[in-house]
């Protein structure tokens, strides 16, 4: 099949029908799964074309900055000599508190958190180990890098917090949870449903520290031209870096020109900027010369946020037959005096089950470390690993079947608001996933099945996730050539939006696929949220479908038809020699009234199987599935790969991830890859994700929501849930490793 054939085959599989010219709305009763179509910046990618932000050559020869990170958790700088470091080969510039320019303070008054200043090197204080204390800019890098080695800091060491559960003094309510959400909610007596239910579950779980490590560390290159800052850096979202920047170094939004053609990961690690950006930025204004630093790996353990430690308390209230009278989840977790961040991990329960009397609390304790902040699934993964393995632990005392428990307590309006849900198939995602994973073989007793010195156990466990709509704005453009250009700010963290952004507007405009330009990430495109906890594709995709119907009704308009089959391209050669552009735009779901009347979230269902060597305490997984509802899905192949690697992280937070903290010196032990654990392909079997044929028509009216969060929710406490089926210990402080297995596993190991 010749090329242009294999495009036009997979445009008409596509999951947006175009049955007429100009239709407003797909049908909604037609087939929503798109086409499986490669990645169009694929080629690019692996033949090295790509350029990532510190790979960019555009700014011509830069100048090589290294940070040079605090060695204490709290405390003061009493003596910074940079003597030997300034005469050191190759050096242009060693900054410290003591000659960085002026910055703008921290301003918590900013409502975007992504969009507040960000200062580096502003004062002699150091408020958590890593913290940037000195640059050294060099000709070359290893120059800087050996430079940084040579400045010698003497600090006056304060005692700091580093323990969560060790400083309840520094505990607070704080004003809301994440984007704004209620801190607390209340809904009937949760302590007398306690006490007059026949059987409770009351129980404590803990989840450590989570780092995110994309594959590209944080970058920026740096240069200026006049007033004018042009920076290209590893960021998720272009606005707010912008406005980050601009009210950092004072200076006019319109100054700051912000590129991130290629970003590689981010997992929420990149929504804000962070000191490389800010310090490449300073550097290159001192030196008149374009500067580039990048975080090394062991600095994105203190430099980036973090997902915070937390501890969950979870109380269930049962009568006889499983209904749920009473549901309370109460979160504290780590906090930081520089800028707060409030996982909004104690909102799951608020849609997910049904009970009459209900409580969620967060709790924020201040410590010295560095700050938290979004990583993958923030809230929904800690918070599912303590709730999804409390209903487990509910089902076992009842005897029942895990998912018959979830069908009895299935609501049929959101629990807390009252509103009608957009759409709900979570009870098909546990049918279908039970059905196809052979839930019904399940072991009934737990520690019952053995195959040698191997215990094996299945386990599943429901997913919520929030739908987030942000206000968008997208371009697309016809050229007198007749090629298609689609235009916005959006960024691609490696998810595919350059796939499906070309997709919509390839099948809305009829054109082939590989007739369509995608330009992403640059300020100078239209405005959009980023990319970031699932939002991307369908904020982009709606405002770019409805630009696509501006740009046709234009056209109609011009030619006086109401013919809806016309060429569409003719057209616009015929009439527009310039050609023509057209814009769409969504607005943020404050001002939808469909986030009003509706509650909206995203659906799934894991099922996984696990086998655990009772001579060691090691867990192995042996097979998953995930069955998930998110609306439609325009590429199912970029769509199950973000599944499925959310699914790993699942596995991640379940067996392998947490970092470890040294509670004398606040500083992370495990700073590195060989012993921050994640998974590596040994660890991952047999794993698939299934979609759900779906369309959610009050989300959009494309009926699409997000998919990149939704794998990671639920995963690790199905596998939790497995591990206890299997050895009948039932572990809640993650992750599961052997030291905590091992003392409850049989003594006799059958081994001769």
């Amino acid at each position: 099949m010749r090329r242009r054939d294999f495009l036009l085959a997979g445009l008409a599989a596509l999951c947006l029908p175009a049955p007429a010219f100009g239709q407003r709305k797909p049908a909604e009763g037609a087939a929503m799964i798109g086409a499986s179509i490669n990645r169009i910046d694929g080629a690019r990618k692996v033949t090295g074309r790509a350029a990532y932000s510190y790979e960019r050559q555009d700014a011509g020869q830069p100048l090589y900055g290294v940070i040079l990170g605090a060695t204490i958790g709290k405390g003061r700088i009493r003596l910074i000599d940079t003597t030997e470091a300034d005469r050191s080969p190759g050096v242009r510039l060693v900054m410290t508190y003591r000659n960085a320019p002026e910055q703008s303070p921290l301003d918590e008054s900013i409502p975007s958190q992504f969009a507040r200043p960000w200062p580096v090197l502003s004062s002699n204080r150091v408020e958590h180990f890593g913290e940037p204390v000195a640059l050294v800019v060099a000709t070359k890098f290893e120059e800087a890098r050996s430079a940084a080695a040579l400045i010698v800091v003497d600090y006056d060491e304060e005692r700091g917090a580093y323990e969560l559960a060790a400083h309840p003094e520094h505990t607070y309510i704080p004003k809301t949870a994440n984007v704004g959400l209620p801190t607390d909610t209340t809904f009937g007596d949760i302590d007398q449903a306690m006490r007059a239910a026949p059987l409770t579950i009351d129980h404590v779980y803990t989840t450590p520290d989570h780092s995110a490590q994309p594959m590209e560390p944080p970058a920026c290159v740096a240069s200026w031209n006049g007033d004018h800052l042009t920076i290209r850096t590893s960021v998720q979202i272009i606005a707010t870096a912008r406005a980050s920047v601009a009210h950092t170094l004072r200076i006019a939004p319109e100054h700051v020109h912000v590129d991130a053609a290629f970003v590689g990961g981010g997992f929420g690690s990149k929504l804000r900027i962070h000191a490389e950006t800010v310090l490449a930025a300073l550097a290159a204004r001192e030196l008149k010369h374009p500067v580039k630093v990048a975080q090394t790996r062991r600095q994105m353990f203190s430099l980036p946020g973090h997902r915070p430690a937390t501890i969950q308390r979870v109380r269930l209230a049962a009568s006889d037959d499983g209904t749920l009278t009473g549901v309370a989840h109460e979160v504290n977790m780590q906090g930081a005096a520089r800028s707060e961040f409030v996982e909004q991990t104690a909102t799951v329960v608020r849609s997910l089950y049904a009970a009459p009397n209900r409580l969620t609390r967060h709790r924020v304790t201040t410590l010295d470390l560095p700050i938290a902040e979004a990583v993958r699934g923030p809230g929904e993964l800690p918070a599912l690993l303590a709730v999804e393995s409390a209903m487990d632990e509910l089902a076992h005392a009842l005897d029942m079947d895990p998912i018959e428990l979830r069908v009895r307590n299935e609501p049929h309006l959101d629990p807390e608001r009252g509103v009608p849900f957009s759409q709900r198939r979570l009870l098909e995602c546990m049918r279908e996933g039970a059905a196809r994973f052979g839930w019904k073989d399940r072991p009934q007793r737990p520690g019952s099945r053995r195959e040698g010195d191997v215990l094996v156990g299945i386990g599943m466990a429901a997913a919520i996730r929030m739908h987030f709509q942000g206000e968008t704005k997208v371009a697309v453009r016809i050229a007198p050539d007749g090629r298609v250009v689609v235009k916005c700010d959006m960024t691609d963290i490696g998810t595919g939006t350059y796939t499906i952004a070309a997709q919509i507007a390839a099948e809305r405009l009829g054109v082939p696929i590989d007739q369509v330009t995608v330009l992403l990430a640059r300020s100078d495109l239209p405005p959009t949220p980023g990319s970031g906890g699932s939002w991307g594709a369908p904020n982009t995709s709606v405002a770019l479908y409805r630009a696509c119907e501006s740009l046709k009704a234009q056209v109609l308009g011009k030619a006086n038809v109401t013919d809806r089959s016309i060429n569409l391209l003719r057209e616009v050669s015929r009439r527009f020699p310039d050609g023509i552009e057209a814009e769409g735009s969504l607005a943020g779901q404050a001002n939808d009234p469909n986030y009003k009347n509706f509650s909206q979230n995203t659906y799934g269902a894991s099922f996984a199987e696990v086998g655990v060597d009772v001579a060691t305490g090691e867990v192995r997984l042996r097979r998953m599935l995930g069955v998930f509802a998110a609306g439609r899905i325009v590429n199912p192949k970029t769509a199950r790969s973000q599944l499925i690697g959310g699914m790993i992280w699942g596995v991640s937070s379940a067996l392998h991830e947490a970092a470890h903290i040294d509670p004398r010196y606040g500083n992370y032990i495990n700073s590195d890859l060989a012993e921050y654990l994640v998974p590596v392909e040994a660890d991952i079997p047999a794993i698939d994700a299934i979609m759900l044929d779906d369309f959610d028509g009050k989300a959009n009216e494309l009926g699409m929501k997000g998919v990149g969060e939704l794998g990671v929710c639920g995963t690790g406490a199905a596998i939790a849930n497995a591990v206890f089926n299997a050895t009948g210990i039932r572990l809640r402080d993650f992750p599961i490793t052997m030291d905590k297995l091992l003392p409850g596993l049989p003594a006799d190991i059958g081994r001769e």
